[in-house]
Order: C-alpha cells, then sequence, then structure tokens
C-alpha cells in the first residue's frame, strides 16, 4: 500500500506561515503529480497547489502569491510553503499523488489560523 507521510501542521495566528512536508515512496514520487488539497469543516475537498514531475506548478487563485509548492526530487518530498495565512485557510491538508495509473491520499494535517 502507497503511504503518504505528511507533517508540519499546527497552530499559527494570521499573517503567520507554516511549511508542510509530504515524503512519497520513491517509485511514486517520480512519476506522479504532487498536490495540496484541504478540507475546511462542513465544505468539501478541495485543490489548493499542485506540481507536476517536471516542476511546473498551480496554484488556486485563493493562495496565489501567498503559497508556494515545491518538490524535491532527492528526498522525494514535497512542499507547501504557506504565508501570510488568513483564518479562512483553516482545514485539513492532505497530500496527494495522482497519475492515470493510479491516486493516493495522505492522512492529512490540520492547520489552523487564529485572528
Amino acid at each position: 500500500q502507497v503511504q503518504l507521510v505528511e507533517s508540519g501542521g499546527g497552530l499559527v495566528q494570521a499573517g503567520g506561515s507554516l511549511r508542510l512536508s509530504c515524503a512519497a515512496p520513491g517509485s511514486i514520487f517520480s512519476t506522479y503529480t504532487m498536490g495540496w488539497y484541504r478540507q475546511a469543516p462542513g465544505k468539501q475537498r478541495e485543490l489548493v497547489a499542485k506540481i507536476a514531475r517536471g516542476g511546473s506548478a498551480y496554484y488556486v487563485n485563493a493562495v496565489k502569491g501567498r503559497f508556494t509548492i515545491s518538490r524535491d526530487n532527492a528526498k522525494n518530498t514535497v512542499y507547501l510553503q504557506m504565508n501570510s495565512l488568513k483564518p479562512e485557510d483553516t482545514a485539513v491538508y492532505y497530500c496527494n499523488a495522482n497519475e492515470w495509473s493510479g491516486d493516493y491520499w495522505g492522512q492529512g494535517t490540520q492547520v489552523t489560523v487564529s485572528e
């Protein structure tokens, strides 16, 4: 079974920063598009950002200019640097690995942004 292991969530004040990490098996990481999703209470899970194996990145409008997704191919790890955090960024953040041959999820990490 494929395991994606997330870390880095926590509680931060508005305007602060957090960095999320997600480690994946090398066989997955080298070929899959890696992404971050989030799910706030009472809402559907939504895409935040994704990065292709070649490094091209996509962000939803709500996080453009504040969040940066990156991948370290030597460490098989994808990161989400979150700056200028807002209370509306509060959610459980999930790491995702996606390709035509499979779709895998991490267990989720809580991010809470206080006023």
